[in-house]
């Protein structure tokens, strides 16, 4: 029997709450950070860790979390996720000490990559006509969109109203509900079995690959990107993930089958994800910096400042992506995104010590609404060759360069912007000054990894056939079939 069309869109429903709430935990907690640093005592060491313990688990368990989805089944994933996310919101709502926080985060990384790695790959087999399964993706970027606005915002009330602990405990019924809602309306699948893919010296390897990895990169900060514990490490992981490499092209059931890297489009996909979102992450960190250490916002005023991007970036990826991209394709739809992010931070590159909101900060704010443009079309070129058998593993991988894009982003420009600030610290500079000329190099390099973004698109990613109408251009319902 056919899955009922509108419990497939019931379906989508619970899936973009999940890719909310992923969202607004990100978000929620970066304008909360000061207020646990007070309470709890941290240095600034050990304040970074409140959010690396969630990125490590998070970025490396995605890919294997995605493949075992297609395995043991990807809604039998997603509610585990979903569960072990709200019990570690809870133990993360209710610490009083920095051990049990930081415990509580790697929790909630884990139980966010079981549940998000395995998300597109559902709503792909759900939505198989592409138009429908655009806009479903439209839908699921704009409720990402949505988490990041309303984090900004709800961080700030919460955290000044309330107290910081609430900004976890949010998560908590948001959880339960989706549990609940996800029994009744995900489809059940009974996945390939374990047999078909249970290469545990693979899933070793790429593990300790990815964890090793997104680790090197979150302490380059503390380290320095040419210490010997960066370079060290940094050469463990990449031999790690090369060794898992050659496990997948030489075992008899490989965890990932490299056929899903023979298509052009989702290369190019995960490539281009990775470098765009190297610097529009830095976007939202970095500007958030900006304007509460140079320009002095509070918390909710800086979240208040930075909505007209996330209503931006929402509001396109609702109304305006699905239906561009059936008339001009995805490729198309994401260099226009493209160009008005390169737009938006080379407009940042301007700003001053005492800069004005209207005049330096909103035309900015307005351009990033290009990643309106810029994500739903990379979900469905990362996705374009997924069969059902590995539709999770593509989502897995999809999230996993998404992960991995934004922790080197941050790192990298972040450190750039330290290390500048302190050389014109150094030779006399004012801090608010020398601050802002940080913060204006790591807007450049931000948009050069942009324009890469850009080039990659343009080069690696197939020009739709001419002959091939635009509303069936995009992904087959199972192609390779």
């Amino acid at each position: 029997m056919a899955y009922a069309w509108n419990s497939r869109w019931a379906a989508l429903g619970v899936l973009s709450t999940t890719g909310l709430m992923t969202i607004l935990d990100g978000s929620i907690v970066t304008v909360a950070m000061p207020a646990i640093q007070r309470d709890l005592g941290l240095s600034s060491a050990g304040l970074s860790w409140i959010v690396n313990a969630y990125l490590i688990p998070f970025g490396g368990l995605l890919l294997l979390a995605g493949r075992l989805g297609d395995l043991i089944g990807r809604r039998t994933m997603f509610l585990t996720g979903n569960a072990v996310f709200a019990a570690a919101s809870l133990l993360a709502g209710a610490a009083t000490g920095p051990g049990t926080l930081i415990a509580a985060r790697f929790l909630q990384g884990a139980g966010s990559a079981l549940a998000s790695a395995v998300v597109l790959g559902i709503l792909v087999t759900l939505f198989t006509d592409p138009a429908e399964r655009g806009k479903a993706i439209a839908i699921f970027s704009f409720t990402g969109a949505a988490g990041a606005s309303i984090g900004q915002v709800l961080g700030g009330l919460l955290t000044d109203a309330l107290s910081w602990p609430w900004i976890f405990l949010v998560n908590v019924p948001i959880g339960v509900v989706t549990v609940v809602l996800g029994l009744r309306v995900l489809p059940a699948d009974r996945g390939a079995g374990l047999s078909r893919g249970a290469d545990v010296a693979g899933a070793v390897l790429v593990t300790a690959g990815l964890v090793l990895g997104i680790y090197t990169v979150v302490e380059v900060e503390e380290y320095g990107w040419l210490s010997w514990h960066t370079l060290g490490l940094g050469a463990l992981s990449l031999a790690l993930l090369a060794a898992f490499v050659v496990r997948q092209a030489t075992a008899a059931t490989p965890l990932m089958p490299l056929r899903i890297l023979r298509s052009r489009d989702v290369v190019g996909a995960n490539v281009t994800q990775m470098l765009v979102l190297s610097g529009m992450f830095a976007f939202q960190v970095l500007v958030a910096l900006y304007m509460q250490r140079v320009l002095g916002y509070g918390a909710l005023g800086t979240g208040l400042a930075m909505l007209p991007a996330a209503v931006g970036i929402g509001s396109i990826s609702l109304f305006a992506s699905a239906r561009l991209a059936a008339r001009f394709g995805a490729r198309a739809v994401l260099l226009a995104g493209l160009v008005a992010l390169v737009a938006a931070m080379l407009l940042l590159t301007r700003v001053t010590p005492d800069a004005g909101y209207v005049t330096h900060l909103l035309p900015p704010m307005l351009l990033v609404a290009g990643g309106g443009l810029v994500l739903p079309a990379l979900a469905t070129l990362g996705m374009s060759a997924a069969r059902e058998s590995d539709a999770g593993l593509a989502s897995g991988l999809f999230n996993t360069t998404q992960q991995v894009g934004m922790a080197a982003g941050v790192a990298v420009l972040s450190t750039l912007a330290a290390g500048r600030t302190e050389e014109l610290l150094a030779s006399g500079a004012e801090a608010a000054t020398a601050m802002t000329d940080g913060y204006r190099l790591s807007f450049t390099v931000s948009a050069a990894l942009i324009s890469a973004a850009f080039i990659v698109a343009i080069t690696v990613l197939r020009r739709p056939r001419a002959d091939v109408p635009a509303t069936s251009r995009e992904v087959p319902a199972h192609p390779g079939r």
